[in-house]
């Protein structure tokens, strides 16, 4: 299939109007039958690093009849790899998401690519643990990480600490060479924050969020992550969680390059008002906002690509809102090799989009599985 007209995406040169061919399920240098496509942006599709549920369903359930619900609605969405992430639960009940989530990508069921297990908790600061359970905090522990990695079968790919905690900063010298370790629901200064990325932490979980903010002068995670080049961070770009002159702010200080679009949603997205759960908290949820009863924000409703969506609408250039939602998270992974970008030889895994940005079509290994072209 030869898609032709449409506005193509490529990591070095933003978008091209060209000729994108698909063949046996990869990008291919040439295909027949060619499908018109003009006045679409093709890109590909996205990666979700961060979030919790959908559909009524929340990761942290393990249930695998949840997982399967969760992995065919984000391919709806337009991301074709998923990487949910699980909360501050009990170590026999994080056993078992580990598990539910090995078992699934075994078995090769429908629905977005399963491709890593995000560990937001349990080695968060009690002072900023919004919406997680404070019953369950613990302090960091690479024993209960290896653990968690065999129940897995080395699906884990991300853990979340707060450097502040004792034993923090030997916990993420010992773990980032397993996996790539977040710093999360902190209360840590500047200089704290700065000792956890010279020890080997690499990403922020949901920027601004569940941290202190950052001063003229106090900068806190932040202004640390803003020192250590080679830092990732994550955004909330709901239009809730973080302030649109924030999102432009942030994507100038640290570079598309280092920009993680995620979208944190719990089970709530793509229902309607209501009241849920989220690591078994009661949320209520009135339009694009989630919260506890005391109002603290409780993870997004709003899937990654409608958070794609609303950063161009801030502001973000189309081309730096892609790259910080399918190139990088990609890269994060280790999957880029094969996903990510709409190279000759990866998996031909994109969505296609109107001019107004709205889902036209989704291909998954070169399969319209959502949609029509």
């Amino acid at each position: 299939m030869r898609l032709t007209g449409g506005q193509v995406f490529d990591p070095e040169h933003g978008f091209q109007v060209r000729d994108l061919c698909v063949e046996n399920g990869k990008i291919a240098a040439d295909a027949q039958d060619a499908v018109r496509v003009e006045g679409c942006w093709l890109i590909p599709g996205l990666t979700d690093l961060h979030f919790h549920g959908c559909r009524g369903e929340d990761f942290s359930d393990g249930s695998p009849q949840g997982l399967a619900v969760m992995a065919e609605y984000e391919l709806s969405r337009g991301v074709t790899q998923i990487c949910p992430a699980g909360m501050t639960l009990a170590e026999e009940q994080l056993v078992q998401i580990c598990r539910t989530a090995a078992a699934h990508r075994t078995a090769g069921l429908p629905g977005a690519e399963l491709v890593g297990i995000n560990l937001e908790g349990p080695f968060l600061s009690a002072a900023k643990k919004g919406a997680q359970n404070g019953a369950w905090l613990q302090p960091p522990s690479l024993s209960l990480l290896e653990r968690l990695l065999e129940a897995s079968e080395g699906l884990v790919k991300l853990v979340s600490v707060a450097p502040e905690l004792e034993g923090a900063l030997d916990f993420i010298r010992g773990a980032a060479g397993r996996v790539t370790v977040s710093v999360a629901h902190t209360a840590a200064d500047y200089d704290t924050a700065l000792a956890a990325f010279q020890s080997g932490a690499r990403q922020v979980t949901h920027l601004y969020n569940a941290m202190s903010p950052f001063g003229h002068r106090e900068p806190g995670v932040v202004g640390a992550a803003a020192d250590s080049p080679g830092v990732m961070c994550e955004l909330i770009c709901d239009g809730v969680h973080v302030h649109p002159a924030v999102v432009r702010a942030t994507f100038r200080m640290m570079g598309r390059e280092r920009m993680l679009l995620v979208s944190d949603t719990m089970r709530a997205a793509g229902m309607g008002d209501g009241d849920y759960t989220l690591g078994g908290q009661a949320v209520h949820v009135t339009g694009s906002r989630a919260t506890l009863a005391d109002g603290t924000i409780a993870g997004s409703v709003t899937d990654l690509m409608a958070c794609l969506r609303t950063a161009v609408s801030f502001g973000i250039p189309l081309a730096d809102a892609v790259t910080a939602a399918a190139v990088n998270p990609a890269k994060v992974l280790g999957i880029y090799h094969r996903v990510g970008s709409l190279d000759v030889g990866k998996d031909a895994n994109l969505a296609v989009l109107d001019q107004r940005l709205e889902l036209r079509a989704v291909l998954f290994r070169g399969q319209v599985v959502w949609g029509s072209l």
